[in-house]
């Protein structure tokens, strides 16, 4: 018996690295009798007589954590692809996607794409929000100049001992990054749907890539994100600065919305907090309660 990772998974058969060393196996018969569904990612007990034979997994070892969109597991880090236009940047995605990985425990990285494509004034205005991000404790990459050699690097950098995903909205480049990263790839682009302003969904099916002393993985895109893995009760603990700021609240579980002597909205009107990150806090609030946010025309 072995003990190695799958990397891949394609019409039933998971390839799993073991030593540096690839087998081709299938999952045992009664995985599917237990509802269990191995992962890409997955850290597993295996046989296998050699490379060239199919073998069998055996079993799935405890999972630190699993992705729903996309179906990964076991992951470290998230390089999340935003594009400064087609399609449009949307701090609210951003957001979405971030305490997504927050619930995970995923560390979230935000690459800006797309940055030769605007003006100087669009570039700072989107930079200065990028920046807050970074201040919170999420890397930000945010070249002026797409793809530099430099830029590239420091992506790289943050590969080795890691499993990284790279994620995002269709559309916004995450294939084209990794082409770039490493042009063995050739990973499939596609062209932007003027009418719908997205992408198309180029990457069909999950894979992680050694690269750079790691494995990273280039998945399929979205063009929208619903509030996964957190409640209207949890989300206040999926916004890092809100877990420090809230430390100062009057009530231990202040929700930051209509409690007296609240510190998070105290520093939101200081401008300690960016209007955008509590003014989506509240929306996603809401959203998760099934209550259609309320508008109201400022006079």
């Amino acid at each position: 018996m072995q003990t190695g990772q799958i990397i891949r998974a394609l019409s039933g058969f998971y390839d799993v690295q073991s030593e540096h060393k690839i087998y081709r196996t299938r999952a045992r018969g009664n995985f599917r009798k237990r509802k269990i569904t191995p992962l890409v990612g997955d850290f597993v007990e295996f046989e296998s007589e050699s490379q060239t034979e199919s073998g069998y997994i055996l079993e799935i070892l405890e999972r630190k954590n699993e992705m729903i969109r996309p179906p990964v597991a076991n992951i470290d880090q998230a390089v999340v692809i935003v594009s400064a236009v087609e399609p449009d940047f949307s701090l609210n995605l951003l957001d979405r996607f971030l305490i997504y990985l927050e619930s995970l425990n995923i560390q979230g990285l935000v690459y800006l794409t797309k940055t030769d494509m605007i003006s100087d004034e669009k570039y700072q205005a989107i930079k200065q929000s990028l920046d807050y991000y970074e201040k919170v404790g999420y890397p930000i990459f945010a070249p002026r100049t797409a793809f530099t050699p430099e830029i590239i690097q420091a992506i790289e950098d943050t590969f080795p001992d890691k499993t990284t995903v790279f994620t995002g909205q269709t559309g916004a480049g995450k294939s084209t990054l990794l082409n770039h990263i490493d042009p063995k790839l050739n990973l499939a682009t596609a062209e932007i749907s003027q009418s719908l302003n997205r992408g198309k969904h180029t990457t069909r099916h999950i894979e992680l890539i050694p690269l750079n002393d790691g494995l990273v993985g280039d998945t399929p895109g979205f063009s929208s994100l619903g509030i996964l893995n957190v409640t209207s009760e949890t989300l206040v603990s999926r916004y890092p600065e809100f877990r420090e700021i809230g430390q100062d609240c009057k009530f231990r579980t202040c929700q930051h919305v209509m409690e007296p002597k609240c510190a998070v909205k105290a520093a939101v009107d200081a401008g300690e907090i960016m209007q955008s990150r509590y003014t989506n806090y509240l929306q996603f609030r809401a959203e998760l309660k099934d209550i259609r946010p309320v508008y109201k025309k400022s006079k």
